[in-house]
């Protein structure tokens, strides 16, 4: 092959590779206008989704919100109803504590021996008031507690002493010095008992 056909074949080869280069640059440049332009969506259609994002996420912590303060609300109602009805079932408390030293004076007083008939008909109408104050207490919930025979219980019963008495049982009230009383399933005032060893 002479020289000049040498020149020529390079000459060709260098055009053609050119040109494939050419071609090859031109379609990596459509390839990455394509790129470029689906990147310029992607950056339009971003804010958008950011933003999406950013609602649901608000809606999802208002819900959240919206249910805890629900919950709130539904146990301070609940709350406000069982005062109300602890209020109710316990109105007479107040006043029943405060009526327990004249009743058990009353007590004492009917327990008087009377040696004339003035003496009787006065205690005949202490006895009266007796008895209606523990009828008007007792339609209130207000009982007194049987001490006397029964098993000594701490919740219900305060030992201020201790016997040994053989007529009964270990642990058993043998007598009782103040009466308790029960207002409902609350304690007023414990019984002030002599409890047996």
């Amino acid at each position: 092959m002479t020289e000049e056909k040498k020149n020529e074949n390079i000459g060709e080869t260098e055009t053609v590779q050119e040109t494939e280069a050419e071609a090859i640059f031109a379609e990596a440049d459509k390839i990455e206008e394509g790129t470029s332009e689906e990147a310029h969506e992607a950056n339009k259609q971003d804010p958008a989704q950011v933003k999406i994002a950013e609602l649901e996420a608000k809606v999802e912590e208002m819900e959240n919100r919206y249910l805890r303060l629900q919950a709130d609300f539904d146990n301070a109602r609940r709350r406000a109803r069982l005062d109300l009805e602890a209020a109710r079932k316990y109105r007479a408390q107040d006043l029943a504590s405060d009526l327990l030293p004249a009743i058990d004076n009353f007590e004492r007083a009917t327990k008087v021996e009377a040696d004339n008939e003035q003496t009787k008909s006065l205690l005949q109408g202490m006895d009266m008031v007796y008895k209606s104050l523990l009828e008007a207490l007792k339609k209130e919930g207000i009982e007194p507690i049987e001490a006397v025979g029964k098993e000594f219980d701490p919740h219900l019963h305060q030992a201020v002493m201790q016997v040994q008495d053989e007529d009964f049982g270990s642990n058993v009230v043998v007598e009782e010095f103040q009466k308790g009383y029960m207002l409902k399933d609350r304690v007023l005032r414990p019984a002030m008992v002599k409890v047996n060893e």
